[in-house]
Formats: C-alpha cells, sequence, structure tokens
C-alpha cells in the first residue's frame, strides 16, 4: 500500500480496516484469559499485538509471514502485580516484542534499607487505562493511527510514578513508535530506573543474522566469566543453539552505545537471507545505556536490544555510586523509541553502511 493518498485506491475502500487500523480485544483462553489486547495493522505487513493489560507492552509481531519476536513458553498471561519478589518476574515473563522494565528498579532482586525489590521492577505486570484510540482515515488523508494509556506503579505514601505510553503507526510504513512519558504524581521525589526490553526472534534471528550496534562495550559479569563477549569473537552474528546455554545459561555486553550529530543511537538486526532488516533509533540523551542479551538455547532462542537509563546495575548500586535518576513532584520525563522494518535493498545497503557491512 502507498504511503500516501492516491486516487487508485481511495474510491475502492469502505472500511479503513480493510487496509490497516487498531482492532481491540480480549483473550478468552490459557494463562492470558481476561487480558485486553490491541491489533495494530500498518498496511504494509507489519503487524503487532499491544497487551493492554501488561502495561501496553508488544507480544507478536509479524512482517508478513515472518516472526519479528521471541515468545517465551508461557506466552501471554494475565497481570499478577504482587509477583514481585526474587525472580517471580520470570513467571510471567512472556517475552514478546517489548517488555517493560521499572519504573523504579531494573535489574536483579535486592534488598535494602529502602526497600525489598524483586527482578526488573513492576510495571509490566500493570495494566492501563486506555484514554485514546485514534484510527486513520484514508478518505480524509488521515493516515496516522495510535493507542494512548496510562499506567501507575502507586501506593499510599508514595511512591507514585504515573507512565502515560502512546505506540502509534502510520498506515502504509512499516514502523512502530514508542512515546512515553513518565511522572512523579506524588508529594516527594521518586527514584526512576528504566528498560525497554526488546525481544527478537527466529525466523527473522537465525544463524548467521548481524546484530547491529555500535559503542565501547563490557561483558555484565566480567571479560573473565565471558565465553561469548571477548575480543576476537564475532558475536555480533546470531548461531545456532549452543549446549551452554541450555537452562539458564545467557551472557549479556553492557554498551556505551554511540549517538550521531543529532542524538540519536541506532542499533538492529538483520538477516540476509530474508532479506529483512529491523532498525531501533531512541535518543542518547534519555536512554543513554544499552544491552545485547544473547540466550541461545535450544527451544529457546531468543537475543535482546535493550536501552536502559541504567546499566542493568539496580537501584541500589545506582544510589551507591550516584548515577540514580530522581523525578521531583510533578516532574516529567520523555523517551522514545521507533522501530522501523527495512525490506529495500538499496535502503538496507544505506542501514548497514554505519555498521561497517
Amino acid at each position: 500500500m502507498p504511503g500516501q493518498i492516491n486516487d487508485s485506491w481511495k474510491d475502492k475502500v469502505s472500511n479503513h480496516y480493510q487496509l490497516g487500523g487498531i482492532e481491540t480485544s480480549v483473550l478468552d483462553n490459557g494463562a492470558g484469559r481476561g487480558t485486553r489486547i490491541a491489533w495494530v495493522n500498518t498496511g504494509t505487513g507489519l503487524r503487532f499485538k499491544v497487551v493492554i493489560d501488561r502495561a501496553m507492552d508488544i507480544a507478536d509481531a509479524f512482517y508478513n509471514q515472518h516472526s519479528l519476536a521471541w515468545l517465551s513458553h508461557g506466552g501471554i498471561t494475565y497481570p499478577q502485580p504482587f509477583s514481585d519478589g526474587g525472580i517471580d518476574w520470570l513467571r510471567t515473563f512472556g517475552g514478546g516484542l517489548l517488555t517493560t522494565c521499572g519504573l523504579s528498579h531494573v535489574g536483579g532482586p535486592e534488598s535494602d534499607e529502602f526497600g525489598d525489590r524483586g527482578l526488573h521492577g513492576l510495571i509490566s505486570n500493570t495494566p492501563a487505562e486506555i484514554i485514546s484510540i485514534i484510527q486513520p482515515d484514508p478518505r480524509v488523508g488521515q493516515l496516522e493511527m495510535s493507542i494512548t494509556g496510562i499506567i501507575r506503579e502507586t501506593k499510599p505514601f508514595g511512591p507514585s510514578l504515573e507512565l502515560k505510553r502512546t505506540i502509534s503507526a502510520t498506515l502504509g510504513k512499516a514502523t512502530i513508535r514508542i512515546h512515553d512519558e513518565v511522572m512523579n504524581k506524588a508529594n516527594t521525589a521518586a527514584p526512576h530506573m528504566l528498560l525497554y526490553h526488546f525481544n527478537f526472534g527466529y525466523p527473522l534471528v537465525d544463524d548467521g543474522t548481524d546484530l547491529l550496534w555500535k559503542g565501547k562495550w563490557h561483558p555484565r559479569h566480567g571479560e573473565e566469566n565471558a565465553r561469548i563477549f571477548k575480543e576476537g569473537n564475532n558475536f555480533k552474528k546470531c548461531p545456532g543453539p549452543i549446549a551452554d546455554h541450555l537452562g539458564s545459561g545467557e551472557e549479556v555486553v553492557l554498551v556505551d552505545i554511540e549517538a550521531d550529530i543529532f542524538g540519536d543511537s541506532v542499533a538492529g538486526l538483520y538477516n540476509s537471507r530474508l532479506g529483512l532488516a529491523v532498525s531501533m533509533k531512541f535518543k542518547k540523551e534519555q536512554l543513554p545505556w544499552f544491552a545485547n542479551w544473547q540466550h541461545w538455547g535450544k527451544g529457546e532462542y531468543v537475543t535482546g536490544l535493550e536501552p536502559s537509563t541504567h546499566p542493568l546495575s539496580g537501584q541500589a548500586q545506582a544510589r551507591k555510586d550516584g548515577t540514580l535518576l530522581f523525578i521531583e513532584p510533578g516532574e516529567k520525563r520523555e523517551y522514545e523509541v521507533e522501530l522501523e522494518v527495512i525490506t529495500d535493498e538499496e535502503l538496507i545497503k544505506e542501514f548497514l553502511v554505519d555498521f561497517g557491512l
């Protein structure tokens, strides 16, 4: 479908859903029974499922017949807001294209004089209050579509953080745009950490898929404990499943990601056999850190590209080293992430040049 109104199709369509749009529904079976979702169809082959009751995270995502996202064995589960101790978060981790981590803690479970915090925080188990759905109307030249909701991480006496999330797309463009606003609604300053846990899987991720990112890096648990993220290893080329990653085997690299003169950082993936690339763009000033998670388990095969406010340090360490963010009462912080699917050969070549490919 073309990216602009033209007479060749405008007068042949009665209902915008024939081209694309946003359709809401409720899952009626399995562990996700009763969970609200919204399918977003861009009319380009890119379509994706927003899980309204899970912080408006994104589960399934497809380009034509190709899945882009990794889905865990459990898939979508109903929100469980009290699964916030230790590593209970993993029991409700459906994978999906995006799982949001935070809003006040990102990293492993920890406990200190400021409280107990489970793995990766509370927000992904919190339902959204939908305040707006805007549909495209191609007959009048309106190609934009969006869904906006409010997700609250709150309790009496604070902290009380509110995430206003808008996920938008354009009819005729293979792009997902995420605009987040985090506001402190309480009357005292609140700690704040945020991570966008993007999870990519087969067939986009396959033997030989290129992982695209640039910047100074170090293995999360030190080079002495790394098998993949070592100098001289080609860790930006996806392998097949490996024995070391059966069970809980994994590796993570932390990247001080580069930015261009406009302050944009870019990462992505490229599968040459599919002729398919995915670009991820975000503001370095907003999300200065980046992690690449690799878990090449048999039957559990996934890589994560994860922009973040912090290097997975957790609230306690960030507080100790002076990097923990605080949002003052009434203050707002904004974040923008854009994903684009690229299939045009010339555009893919242009995209890969910046990564030396």
